[in-house]
């Protein structure tokens, strides 16, 4: 009897390409209908990505909240598809600082993101100023091996956003090619969410998804101009 053939080698798993939300659930959030919006545009974002099926980047999200006691994980980083979103709820204000430090823990932990994961990337989302000392845990992320890599994109949704609160994203951002976005009325935070989606999935699928220069800005300007 002929020896059986070898068994042909399995593909590797598919690496993840990690999304990380930073979402400010203060009580300001709860005005003009900006957290209604901010939900609606985290659960279409998550199930754009769940319906991406790609060999070499699987989609993860997770969602750091930050207002009320301070900052929590809203949503652990999973899958896209495995995400069961829960709306979030606003109140109190604005622990930047304690975000950025739990985003930075789950960025250096294996366990959660993987040491094969691609570049990751975080969105800020807020209304205001922080209340806390968050320039510290900025300087923490950035000199972090992933959180300095990473691509950092914000938006400042509202019409009370000054320059004091955008120097804030600035400062988050640390790019002087990427500015932050400002969407005075919250119905535009969803076509924020849907250039972030695009530039995501045009990642996942791209044969260098690491590569991140063929980012589309002016894409980004015309769908909130």
């Amino acid at each position: 009897m002929p020896d059986p053939l070898p068994a042909r080698p399995s593909a590797p798993p598919p690496r993840p390409l990690p999304v990380l939300v930073l979402a400010d659930v203060s009580g300001s959030m709860a005005e003009a209908g900006k957290i209604e919006v901010l939900n609606r545009s985290v659960a279409t974002m998550i199930r754009s990505f769940a319906d991406e099926d790609t060999v070499r980047g699987e989609i993860t999200v997770g969602v750091v909240t930050f207002g009320g006691g301070g900052a929590a994980l809203h949503q652990a980083p999973a899958p896209a598809a495995e995400v069961v979103w829960e709306d979030m709820r606003p109140r109190g204000r604005t622990p930047l600082g304690e975000a950025l430090d739990l985003v930075n823990d789950l960025l250096a932990d294996e366990d959660v993101i993987s040491r094969r994961a691609f570049t990751p990337t975080l969105v800020l989302v807020s209304d205001g100023l922080p209340n806390d000392d968050w320039r510290g845990a900025l300087e923490r992320l950035l000199a972090s091996p992933r959180g300095g890599k990473a691509v950092r994109l914000a938006v400042g949704v509202g019409q009370d956003m000054d320059e004091e609160a955008f120097d804030v994203l600035r400062a988050f951002i640390d790019d002087p090619v990427i500015q932050p976005v400002r969407a005075d009325e919250a119905h535009l935070l969803s076509r924020y969410f849907s250039w972030v989606t695009m530039s995501v999935t045009a990642r996942a699928r791209s044969t260098r998804p690491n590569d991140t220069s063929h980012m589309s800005f002016d894409e980004l300007e015309d769908l909130l101009g």
